[in-house]
């Protein structure tokens, strides 16, 4: 294995495991906040219940993130010391404002967990609400950061060295709304999607306990609203990246050839050795609509990119399939749950709608770590757009693959203790009988 090679893998290995983590400490400590806010309005227990094992979550995925994050801070010196060297003066200002953001978090959110009965409900609540805003601030800092690597400003590149270096200009980078907004309603989309389809799978064998029904009912109105907006997300995003990263969209689509009123291309495999697509569906203007809106504007395709410039096209375009396949599930899944309760209907009461739930649980998730596929790999080869290779920016290291199986055995090992905490703090439902309530059944399902 070259050392490119593993750098990258090992790379890739460690942020696939710690945006899990990141985008569901985004979206738990709002499900928290709502579960304590129902609680001081209504004083129903359960929602008490709710806001207390839902902060648990929260503090566990705090720490392994930040076990995670700090090994990726760590890779980034040692794997990749000439972008460190090149990038540091222009992100260092969105990293040094992440570090601020989760210091705010640690803080608070150590208040909030060690308050109950200490401190006024108020202001307990107001913890809450300062770990959910510096939790997503985290995020967007972190995500700014990378936007400046597919859209590098603040600088003027002079004999290979930047000079004239503007922090705040690099910070508000072109692509820095674009990839923050579809970051933090995927995290949004990706948590009220998971609780609500694990008391969705919970409410299918147990469908009179109120604990299950009341999480859910929180699940689908944190996510459900973020997943359908994430199309419109995805539509801005789409005409940043036309504009600033032709190559990307060009292999996301598998557009090998340039042409006004480039069709819009669903499913499909590349054939990298005829330039062609098998398989696919295509639908007519619907790229130029999409990436400039307008039917008959040119898109530009990879034949206008030199050759040693292409991503992985199959790679790439496999990887925005998926994502954008189970963003429009989710939606349409989103569309459906919130009808219902608009016409005050219980989504607990109907079976097909908690079947669907129970099978989107883990999507958010996949469509998230696909997004990240298409966004990193998509930007090869290189590491700052148009700017330093990826090849430029590592450094060799002797015995790399052995710590890349380090790595990968702890992060097993890490997952699995992840995963039996929060089923064992979280998820199992309380087994005192007063929590199951009393239902009368009544046309289209038992209602409380």
């Amino acid at each position: 294995m070259s050392d490119l090679l593993a750098a990258r893998t090992q790379m890739a290995l460690s942020l696939g495991f710690h945006i899990l983590f990141a985008v569901v400490g985004i979206g738990m400590p709002l499900l928290m906040v709502a579960a304590e806010r129902r609680w001081l309005s209504r004083k129903d227990p359960i929602d008490l219940e709710l806001a207390k094992r839902w902060s648990k979550g929260t503090a566990i995925l705090f720490a392994v993130g930040a076990v995670s994050g700090t090994v990726l801070s760590f890779e980034l010196g040692l794997l990749w010391p000439g972008f460190m060297e090149m990038a540091g003066p222009l992100i260092g200002m969105p990293f040094s404002l992440e570090g601020f953001a989760f210091f705010t978090e640690a803080i608070f959110l150590g208040i909030y967990l060690y308050g109950w009965d200490r401190i006024p409900p108020r202001a307990h609540l107001m913890a809450g609400v300062l770990v959910a805003l510096s939790g997503v601030l985290s995020g967007i800092f972190v995500v700014i950061a990378n936007a400046w690597m597919n859209t590098p400003t603040g600088f003027d590149l002079v004999d290979g060295v930047p000079v004239n270096i503007d922090p705040i200009r690099a910070l508000l980078n072109p692509a820095a709304f674009q990839q923050t907004l579809h970051m933090t309603l995927a995290a949004y989309a990706a948590t009220g999607f998971a609780v609500a389809g694990i008391h969705a799978l919970l409410l299918l064998r147990d469908p009179l306990n109120a604990f299950h029904r009341r999480a859910l009912t929180l699940g689908i109105l944190i996510g459900a609203p973020a997943a359908l907006l994430q199309p419109l997300s995805g539509d801005i995003s789409a005409r940043n990246v036309a504009q600033y990263q032709p190559a990307k969209l060009a292999a996301m689509e598998a557009l090998f050839e340039t042409q006004a009123g480039a069709p819009l291309l669903l499913g499909g495999w590349p054939d990298m050795e005829t330039r062609t697509v098998r398989w696919g569906i295509e639908i007519p203007y619907g790229l130029s609509l999409l990436a400039h809106h307008d039917p008959k504007a040119v898109v530009t395709g990879l034949d206008q990119i030199p050759r040693d410039e292409w991503p992985n096209v199959p790679i790439v375009h496999l990887a925005f399939q998926v994502m954008v396949g189970i963003g429009t599930v989710m939606a349409a899944v989103a569309a459906w749950a919130l009808w219902l309760m608009v016409r005050r209907r219980d989504p607990a009461d109907r079976r097909p709608l908690l079947i669907a739930l129970a099978a989107c649980a883990p999507l958010g998730f996949v469509a998230i770590e696909a997004g990240w596929t298409v966004t990193e790999v998509g930007r090869q080869p290189w590491i700052i757009h148009g700017v330093l290779r990826t090849s430029e920016a590592v450094t060799p290291m002797p015995g790399l693959a052995y710590t890349l199986l380090g790595f990968t055995l702890l992060y097993l090992f890490l997952g699995v203790v992840v995963a039996w905490l929060l089923y064992s703090q979280i998820i199992r439902s309380p087994r005192h009988q007063e929590w199951n309530r009393v239902y009368t059944p009544t046309v289209g399902g038992p209602h409380a």
